[in-house]
This record gives structure tokens, sequence and C-alpha cells, in this order.
């Protein structure tokens, strides 16, 4: 099973991660803000991640890292 993690405190919410994920999991965290103040990306059912990386890669500020 794949893990995406991401380092919340980084992220500057484009949302271009939520866009290319072919499951539709990666969404916008609309209950919390990082310092930055922004709704940092998260996987809203992990158990749906396929791997593909495909979040990672479009990241900007390379705040995503997946795990196999």
């Amino acid at each position: 099973m794949a893990k995406v993690v991401f380092d919340e405190e980084r992220c500057k919410g484009c949302e271009l991660c939520t866009t290319v994920c072919p499951k539709g999991i990666v969404i916008m965290a609309k209950d919390r803000i990082n310092k930055k103040g922004y709704h940092p990306a998260t996987v809203k059912n992990m158990d749906l991640c396929i791997g593909c990386a495909f979040c990672a890669r479009i990241c900007p500020d390379v705040v995503i890292e997946v795990e196999k």
C-alpha cells in the first residue's frame, strides 16, 4: 500500500496536486490552516492511493513524498 506524506507547513495551497490525482483522493484540508495561512493538501482515503506519485511530481514546492 502506498502512503502519501505532505509537509503541510510548506504547502502553499495551490491545489495542483488535487487536479492530477487519478483517484480524486487528494483534497485541501478545510479544517486546518498552516503557518503560512493556507489550507494544506491532504489525502481523504489513503487506502485508495495507487502510489502513482503524480501529486508529488506536479508539486512546485516539493512538499509531497510518496512511499510505496
